[in-house]
């Protein structure tokens, strides 16, 4: 029965992150398709750029509530941390990976920290605090959201986090810093977009 009811959750997780808040909210408010405009990309930093900061901080909110619920339902229903650790997981991918877009989503930034906000509360206010402070003098979201998912394992570590949530950590960071491929090149090239 457990094993049934983890299955459940996780493919919750994952229909639960699929969720293109940023293609919804864009068409339902704004009357505008996210992804033919700026980056393409169905995430807040587009959102932000191409729709306005409303638009940027709702879809932050929204995707990052889906990465919270997923981790708070399994561990509502399983209760195991593993169990937590593989929804929010599953919730990552599934916004990244979205069955309703063909598979095609965000990059799992504002979800990854709605999961760690709930696993790893104290880690979420420093690498979010180190998120801003990279964003707001360099101007570069990217930079922020690579370097903070390249921290959030190390203070994992420091703070004595349990191995699931250190091992979440690694996963989540090297996804999310591998989905950011292209603008690390464009970092380096000095042609990426800032806000």
């Amino acid at each position: 029965m457990i094993f049934l009811t983890f299955a459940a959750v996780l493919i919750f997780a994952y229909l639960l992150g699929s969720v293109p808040n940023g293609l919804i909210f864009g068409k339902l408010i704004w009357k505008k398709d996210l992804r033919k405009f700026g980056s393409g990309n169905i995430g807040a930093t587009n959102a932000w750029r191409s729709l306005g900061k409303p638009a940027g901080i709702l879809i932050f909110a929204a995707d990052f509530l889906k990465g919270a619920i997923a981790v708070l339902i399994a561990g509502h229903f399983v209760g195991s941390p593993i169990s937590m650790v593989f929804a929010g997981l599953f919730a990552i991918i599934g916004h990244t990976f979205t069955i309703f877009l063909k598979f095609r989503g965000g990059k799992g930034v504002a979800t990854g920290l709605g999961v760690i906000a709930m696993l790893m509360p104290k880690v979420t206010v420093i690498v979010f605090a180190i998120w801003l402070i990279i964003v707001l003098l360099t101007r570069y979201v990217s930079l922020g959201s690579i370097v903070s998912a390249a921290l959030v394992p190390i203070f994992a570590y420091l703070f004595d986090c349990p191995a699931e949530f250190i091992f979440l950590g690694l996963i989540a960071a090297a996804f999310i810093i591998f989905r950011h491929k292209s603008n690390i090149i464009r970092l380096k090239d000095g042609t990426e977009n800032k806000i």
